[in-house]
């Protein structure tokens, strides 16, 4: 093994004795949902048609709504994305002249279009206005949230606790209570919705346990634990969820509706697996930021800080290097492994961007992968990995190419 890389898991042993700590307790608390929910193997046959008694999805719903302590879930693989999941998420809440502020900034480059563009049935488009509160060094900025509340009639609050593409840390549990805390102190009936890709069982709670009222991620991302094909989830209040049941099917029929044939075993089996899978991430991230960092790139989260999504962001100031960062995750990647990926326009992003991704799971994310926009300062997004030892791998091979 690389000297440095042995020298970084002798350094870090303390910090991974926390992660391991962390997915224990997530762990119980799934084996707790599926218990309580009596989770059998007829939950795992697939349907056809209409799916109107499809026992898999509904208690599937019921297992994650556990999870996140919260009163109810969609979990349906007629969700194609953590996008998707958003958007049916705004769009089933909101109605037109409302008005959502985001107090983390702009929302990630796919949702762009989502919110802003004319003429494509964007929130836009049914004249939703949506004003952003940068953060402020990663912090909230209370004063300018404040002063917006008080002086807009808002029907959301908005919270993108991944880092996007944002050179910023990601959301904290404890940052996303006391801002939850804040803002229902002022507007006591605002919906705070939080976009959750990339933070499921980072921790040992979920943002729906601190506040939040409505919660939406991908299924190929953490929660899926590397085996679920697709979906995605919205979990939140019952009167929430029900409205974005809605959206996706139709408003006379919300959830009740909704086959796959190919049955519900890997969505189950993975979302068993997230919270151990979900630490192997954790790990992996962990390695990069130390090893890289003593290397003399800038990175975030630094091995030791806190840790709120599975994200390592390096900055490589070169566009050349960023490219070829991502060439070597690829490389050792157990599929695709022959492909050489090249930077592309890809729909939903205004750069081009690379895009690393060698997975089981097509763009599964929790798999180990990487991207990132071709853009100064060529920053590189690191995510996932089913296990260390594959980390350690990819890790060697991106130092070679460094």
């Amino acid at each position: 093994m690389n000297k440095e890389i042995s020298n970084a898991l002798e350094q870090t042993k303390e910090i991974f004795a926390k992660l391991d700590e962390i997915a224990l307790q997530n762990q119980a608390k799934v084996i707790a949902a599926f218990r309580k929910n009596e989770v059998a193997l007829r939950h795992f046959n697939g349907t056809s048609g209409y799916g109107s008694d499809d026992i898999g999805r509904k208690t599937l719903g019921e297992v994650l709504a556990h999870v996140f302590g919260a009163e109810k879930a969609i979990v349906t693989p007629l969700i194609a994305s953590g996008t998707h999941a958003i958007s049916l998420a705004l769009f089933g809440v909101l109605r037109p002249n409302d008005v959502v502020l985001s107090v983390t900034g702009k929302p990630y480059d796919t949702l762009t279009d989502v919110v802003y563009k004319e003429g494509i049935g964007s929130l836009k488009d049914f004249n939703v206005k949506f004003d952003t509160v940068d953060l402020q060094n990663g912090q909230f900025d209370y004063d300018a949230i404040s002063q917006y509340l008080s002086t807009n009639k808002v029907k959301m609050v908005y919270l993108q606790r991944s880092r996007g593409y944002a050179w910023r840390p990601a959301l904290s549990i404890a940052q996303i209570e006391k801002i939850c805390a804040f803002v229902k102190k002022i507007a006591p009936h605002v919906v705070i919705f939080c976009d959750n890709c990339y933070g499921e069982f980072v921790e040992e709670r979920e943002p729906t346990q601190v506040g939040v009222d409505l919660c939406a991620g991908s299924f190929i991302k953490n929660i899926g634990g590397g085996l679920a094909p697709t979906g995605g989830y919205v979990v939140g209040q019952s009167d929430l969820v029900d409205l974005v049941a809605g959206r996706l099917t139709a408003p006379s029929i919300g959830a009740e509706v909704g086959s796959y044939q190919a049955g519900y075993r890997l969505f189950y089996q993975g979302l068993f697996l997230a919270p151990h899978t979900v630490n192997q991430a954790l790990k992996t991230s962990t390695l990069f930021s130390y090893v890289l960092a003593a290397r003399g790139y800038e990175v975030t989260p630094h091995a030791g800080e806190h840790l709120g999504d599975i994200v390592c962001s390096i900055k490589l100031n070169d566009a050349d290097k960023a490219i070829k960062f991502c060439q070597a995750i690829q490389s050792v990647s157990p599929v695709d492994s022959f492909v050489t990926p090249e930077p592309w326009s890809q729909a939903g992003y205004a750069d081009k961007v690379i895009m690393a991704a060698g997975c089981f799971v097509e763009g599964a994310s929790i798999e180990l992968s990487c991207d990132g926009p071709i853009r100064p300062p060529y920053t590189v997004y690191l995510q996932g990995g089913l296990t260390i030892e594959h980390g350690i791998l990819a890790l060697e091979q991106v130092l070679k190419m460094l």
